[in-house]
């Protein structure tokens, strides 16, 4: 699975990259060996894996898992507020955040 000149090209494009002819030829090979990875990974048999929302421990007593859980605790809070939400922005402006172009293109 070749990746060519073209195509890598577009993908810096996409990524509003400007890139030389060196850098091209080494990101074809990166990408390529990118590609080639996932390759092998889809041949994996992963049939007998049950699908998995998040990774909480549930085959741990439930004493256990409240342990080993990495996400906090949903509750509900009363919304922040605009003033609250933008008393900290360095710029803002019309009851948003102001923030630099960052994308300009010619």
């Amino acid at each position: 699975m070749k990746l060519t000149k073209k195509e890598v090209q577009q993908v810096a494009e996409l990524a509003n990259l400007a890139l030389g002819d060196d850098e091209i030829n080494r990101m074809a090979q990166d990408l390529d060996s990118i590609l080639i990875h996932v390759d092998k990974l889809s041949e994996l048999d992963t049939s007998s894996v049950e699908p998995m929302a998040q990774v909480l421990y549930q085959a741990l007593p439930a004493s256990h898992a409240v342990e080993t859980q990495t996400l906090r605790e949903d509750i509900e809070r009363p919304p922040l507020g605009n003033t609250a939400a933008l008393a900290n922005a360095p710029l803002a402006g019309g009851g948003y955040f102001k923030v630099p172009r960052v994308i300009e293109r010619s």
